[in-house]
């Protein structure tokens, strides 16, 4: 038996920095990226002698990384121990696994035990896959002298390897340099994971990635189970507890988010002092999980571009710590900031839910308007509305611009006031300019800023004009979209779909 689930990368549209904190919400966009994890045992058969074993075998394998490790599982303590490995370590998948083995136990009787020792004495064979949305391939677009643009990515093999940094470490022994593009790995690897082992093991039954099951399976008990076992090997992998937006979009798909009360996972907390795994486990599924989510996707005919700007990453970490000391050293100023900040954020989405309303009961109104203004710059989009519902449409989509000036703004002055670049000056001038062409209806820095990315959401097919002017900026557009389904279970190894699609894709002559 083989299991292949995946799980979405995230943007965090608004919500940066407030979404640390409750009752503050976050607009959360899940991605075409996806991260995949496969599931199968090691063993065809039970070993004659495995009754005797203490421990049973788990075999980890990236071969974007080209690391290879093996653990023993201990079958009282459900720990993993480290017996080779090629590379560093991974603590978010050694950490699903061990949360998702202990949510077995926790949960299933004396007979579904019995089924699941023998299910792990086969030993757990798992293998790891990201999109390469995920990572930067800058330099290898580069260093093969094609322009930086989304179809130079495209002409790079799915699942390309990390480049090796043998610059810094003269060709010996040298490790993947892993350069990211903001969009939530390690979430997303560790819900693939947890989602995939869930499902392997029995705990939970997912649906496939059909988006009508999916539908169906967004509120339900197995997906919150997989939630809050992520989430809790999420936290305890990161060293902190943090918002979780970027878990919960990787399992539900794309949402307005309210984080939920870190004293929730106390209990993960309590494990790293030494209670035992499966009563962590039992606590945790019962606790009290507060967060909000409502569903939300951008509006129909939008589209959500990012953009590398190549400039160095930032640390979000860092720029968290000095927005923090900010507010504790100014707290009058920092609260009204925030106060002004989250009324514009909520603004946003406010406009961006008229906009899908507007198109469900006014769709060919909505659909003229949203061609008209692809091909026009912003300034221009009313002149010659007279229409009383696409005047409508048009006033909506001016004033989400507006208040998207508006949470810049806000952004920029907590960065100053932080002495942090949450919106650096590079940034400014690009994303001004891209405001300013056909058919762009947004643009910003998503989640805490920096120099890591930029976002733009634009209308019908203007995109073509924002990548071929971000590219003109050294600005390098990825493939990634939007897409709202959360985690889902796959038909097989996505390897293998990838070169089905290729051979199809050849003219046989």
């Amino acid at each position: 038996m083989e299991v292949v689930a995946s799980a979405p990368g995230k943007v965090l549209m608004t919500g940066g920095y407030l979404i640390l904190e409750r009752p503050n919400a976050g607009i959360v966009l899940s991605t075409s990226a996806r991260f995949y994890a496969i599931v199968k045992p090691i063993h065809e058969a039970i070993k004659p002698e495995s009754w005797a074993w203490s421990w049973t075998d788990v075999k980890l394998t990236s071969p974007q990384l080209s690391r290879e490790s093996m653990y023993k599982l201990s079958r009282k303590h459900l720990t993993l121990q480290c017996v080779s490995s090629s590379e560093s370590r991974n603590p978010f998948v050694e950490n699903a696994i061990q949360y998702t083995i202990a949510a077995a136990h926790a949960t299933f009787d004396k007979n579904k035990k019995e089924a699941l020792d023998k299910l792990l004495l086969q030993g757990l064979d798992i293998t790891i896959l990201g999109c390469n949305d995920f990572y930067s391939y800058r330099n290898q677009i580069e260093a093969l002298g094609l322009p930086l643009t989304p179809e130079a990515l495209a002409t790079l093999p799915p699942f390309t390897s990390i480049t090796f940094n043998s610059e810094e470490s003269n060709g010996a022994n040298c490790k993947p340099e892993v350069a990211k593009t903001g969009l939530g790995s390690s979430a997303a690897m560790t819900t693939a994971v947890v989602a995939a082992l869930l499902h392997y093991l029995g705990v939970v039954n997912l649906s496939t990635s059909s988006a009508d099951q999916h539908q169906e399976n967004k509120n339900s008990t197995d997906l919150d189970i997989v939630h809050m076992i992520a989430q809790s090997a999420h936290c305890i992998a990161q060293g902190k507890v943090g918002s979780g937006f970027d878990v919960s979009s990787a399992v539900y798909g794309s949402q307005r988010y309210v984080r939920f009360s870190p004293e929730v996972l106390s209990a993960a907390q309590a494990a790293v002092k030494g209670m035992p795994l499966e009563e962590v486990i039992g606590n945790i599924l019962n606790g009290k999980w507060d967060h909000e989510r409502t569903e939300f996707s951008l509006p129909p005919l939008m589209t959500l571009l990012l953009g590398e700007p190549g400039t160095g990453g930032s640390s979000t970490p860092s720029m968290v710590g000095a927005v923090k000391k900010w507010q504790k050293a100014d707290p009058e100023k920092s609260q009204e900031t925030w106060r002004k900040l989250a009324d514009a954020n909520s603004e946003l989405e406010t406009q961006l839910n008229m906009l899908r309303k507007l198109a469900k009961e006014h769709w060919d109104a909505y659909k003229c308007v949203i061609e008209n203004c692809s091909r026009l710059k912003p300034a221009k989009w009313m002149e010659g509305v007279t229409e009383l519902i696409k005047a409508e449409v048009v006033k909506v989509l001016l004033k989400a611009r507006e208040v998207m000036l508006e949470i810049r703004n806000h952004m920029r002055t907590m960065g100053e006031a932080a002495g942090v670049p949450i919106e650096p000056e590079s940034q400014t001038k690009l994303l001004d300019a891209t405001m300013n062409m056909e058919g762009v209806l947004l643009a910003g820095v998503p989640g805490a800023g920096g120099f890591d990315a930029v976002f733009a959401v634009t209308l019908g097919d203007s995109s073509r004009n924002v990548t071929n002017a971000w590219s003109s900026h050294n600005v390098l557009a990825l493939l990634v979209r939007e897409d709202p389904q959360g985690v889902c279970l796959e038909s097989g190894d996505p390897r293998c779909r990838e070169i089905i699609s290729a051979v199809s894709s050849v003219n046989i002559k």
